[in-house]
């Protein structure tokens, strides 16, 4: 079977990828130097650390020269659904990046273009529904399971188009599934089915990594032909694929629970989202815009 990734389609795919989290970066840095300089100094330096930490692992995963191993090692594959899935979405969402976001754009684009698309009915209806934790979990269940089986496998990794919308499908999953997690750590939503939400969500991702740590043959046959970095064959990266994914998402999952669960004991700690709100809107957020948003 080809391989997806010749060296100048690849070139200029990370290039122009990357040209496009530099501008995200900037445009965030942007609105969060302007809410640091305000005097309600409603940011702090580790949520904009959190954020572009969370860019550079979309940047690692998708334009990066690592990421241009994935088709000699399932491992580096394996990291970068981990890193577009489980730990880049994460980070964004702790970094609050609504704020700075909506300051970093230009504040007529802002008012002209984002205003009336919050305001729109329709637009609400979308957002509760992508909102919902059992519409996000489901989601992320079918992009997880969905992507390994061998047919779609291979089909991401021998079109560059799909491979492109494999990323993106796991990026956009990963955003909606920690959600609702972010925001119940953060005392928007005390409740315990998010700890339910996070456990349950485990078990795809044990089902998929222990039948491919206990397989004794190779599930997708396109490694067959990979040039066998490191030294590895084609079951033993196998393996320690299904085993990275196996121990990072048991792990994230743990501690993000057991966060969870710490507040759900303790709800009367770290509740500002009403301060938050109120301080958005006294430095030039519409206060429509950040009632909605607040609202996902």
């Amino acid at each position: 079977m080809p391989h997806l990734h010749h060296a100048g389609l690849w070139t200029s795919r990370s290039v122009f990828l990357t040209l496009i989290f530099v501008f995200a970066a900037l445009v965030f840095l942007r609105g969060w130097l302007f809410l640091r300089s305000s005097a309600l100094k409603i940011t702090s330096a580790w949520r904009a650390f959190s954020f572009l930490l969370g860019l550079f692992f979309i940047w690692v995963a998708m334009a990066s020269p690592i990421a241009a191993l994935d088709h000699e090692l399932l491992t580096v594959h394996m990291l970068q659904h981990l890193l577009l899935m489980t730990f880049a979405p994460l980070l964004i969402w702790l970094g609050a990046p609504v704020g700075p976001v909506l300051h970093g754009l230009p504040r007529r684009f802002v008012e002209e273009k984002l205003l009336p698309m919050w305001q729109s009915r329709a637009e609400k209806r979308y957002v509760k529904a992508l909102g919902s934790p059992k519409f996000a979990w489901l989601a992320a269940c079918v992009a997880l399971v969905g992507w390994h089986i061998p047919t779609l496998f291979a089909l991401g990794m021998q079109s560059g188009g799909w491979h492109l919308f494999e990323h993106l499908s796991f990026l956009a999953t990963g955003l909606l599934f920690w959600w609702p997690v972010v925001e119940g750590a953060t005392g928007t939503r005390q409740d315990l089915s998010m700890i339910l939400y996070l456990f349950f969500a485990t078990l795809p991702c044990d089902i998929l990594s222990g039948f491919l740590v206990f397989s004794d043959r190779l599930v997708y046959p396109i490694y067959f032909s990979s040039s066998h970095l490191l030294g590895l064959s084609p079951l033993v990266d196998q393996q320690c694929a299904a085993a990275l994914m196996w121990t990072c998402v048991t792990i994230v999952y743990f501690v993000a629970g057991a966060i969870l669960t710490m507040r759900f004991l303790s709800p009367q700690g770290l509740s500002q989202v009403g301060l938050v709100q109120s301080k958005l809107s006294g430095v030039g957020i519409p206060r429509s815009v950040s009632q909605r948003l607040e609202a996902l």
